[in-house]
């Protein structure tokens, strides 16, 4: 199964760093009774301290994945070395702005931007810092959210 969410997700980046992303389909998965199950959010979880990763793959498809409408709500966790990464990088921060502006919700783990020492300065981006351990189980939990980890 995760071989093919990563295959889908590869060919949606494609699609929409391509500039031909339309109006795409909602993405429907059977639940555990197999019934369909229309998936209505995304979460992502960014972890990785790459810069690459976020822009030329995450912020591309956060970013057109709420202008096209392809989720009702998306919702980015910032987590570890990404913490690091985020609060050193102007370029960076000027994405992660441009996301809130349009509707992304961007919420970091407190325990990881302690470590890092970065908390006020995700804060003053328009972060929400916070404990993430129960918020990011319920989001794993929720069968309406699809929830994606780089």
């Amino acid at each position: 199964m995760k071989k093919i969410k990563i295959t889908l997700l590869l060919i949606i980046l494609a699609i929409a760093q391509n500039g031909i992303a339309g109006n795409l389909p909602s993405v429907k998965l059977p639940d555990q009774e197999g019934e369909e199950v229309k998936k209505e959010g995304l979460v992502v979880l960014w972890t990785t301290g790459e810069k690459a990763v976020f822009t030329k793959m995450l912020h591309i498809y956060v970013l057109n994945a709420k202008k096209q409408d392809w989720f009702q709500d998306i919702t980015l966790i910032v987590w570890g070395p990404s913490a690091k990464l985020l609060a050193e990088d102007e370029e960076m921060q000027e994405m992660v702005k441009q996301l809130i502006d349009i509707g992304v919700v961007l919420e970091a783990c407190v325990w990881c931007t302690n470590q890092y020492r970065v908390t006020e300065d995700l804060k003053a981006i328009g972060i929400d810092v916070k404990g993430m351990g129960v918020p990011l189980t319920k989001y794993i939990k929720d069968s309406k959210k699809e929830v994606l980890v780089f």
